[in-house]
């Protein structure tokens, strides 16, 4: 699956540290295998779905065979 980050979620990995982003690179490409790999659980009462790492989430929705990124923030930021 292709993965893509709209400005936001962008805009927030382009601010964190580098070995956040690296790791945050990683989950994402784990995000692209098929199936997808990683801590990704749905999101009760809404169609995104959430990606764990470590104390960050990544927020993702599923389109048209696309992985579309919303969100990179801290836990308790998230949701």
């Amino acid at each position: 699956m292709q993965v893509i980050l709209d400005k936001n979620a962008a805009k927030k990995l382009e601010r964190t540290n580098e070995s956040l982003k690296s790791r945050i690179v990683e989950a994402l490409n784990g995000l692209s295998k098929e199936p997808p790999r990683g801590d990704i659980k749905k999101l009760q009462g809404r169609s995104d779905y959430r990606l764990r790492i470590g104390d960050y989430r990544l927020l993702f929705r599923i389109e048209n065979n696309m992985i579309i990124v919303t969100n990179i923030a801290p836990r308790g930021q998230a949701y």
